[in-house]
């Protein structure tokens, strides 16, 4: 029969495990929004000699959103398992800061999208 102890330690270990994957695909995430955005410069600078500062904004910042919520996600398996009040306190803090910076950044995309709609519009009619 399995004892309790056993199961919590599988546990444990089971949720370390996937906690180091969900922050590994959030790394990687971030790397690729790099290379994704060096590109998008290299492209804009070679093709018109300007740098597409509002493009490259939206799409790394895109990445950035997509980490924080790799790692939103790693902050929550880590309440799973952690036992004291202290370190339940201090990871909500944490996930609370993260949602925040979230949420400002997915409202910042949304108004740079517009903004460059409004100046592909605006390129149309002239």
């Amino acid at each position: 029969m399995v004892s309790l102890e056993t199961l919590e330690n599988s546990l444990f270990s089971f949720v370390q495990i996937l906690r180091l994957i969900l922050e590994s695909i959030s790394a990687f995430c971030i790397l690729l929004g790099l290379i994704s955005t060096l590109k998008i410069a290299l492209k804009g600078f070679r093709r018109r000699g300007i740098f597409p500062f509002i493009k490259l904004r939206m799409n790394f910042g895109t990445w950035l959103a997509l980490a924080l919520e790799f790692q939103l996600g790693a902050d929550i398996l880590s309440t799973t398992i952690t036992p004291s009040f202290l370190a339940l306190s201090q990871l909500g803090a944490i996930a609370v800061i993260r949602t925040f910076l979230n949420y400002f950044l997915n409202k910042e995309l949304e108004t740079e999208a517009n903004l460059q709609k409004r100046l592909e519009d605006k390129s149309l009619i002239d």
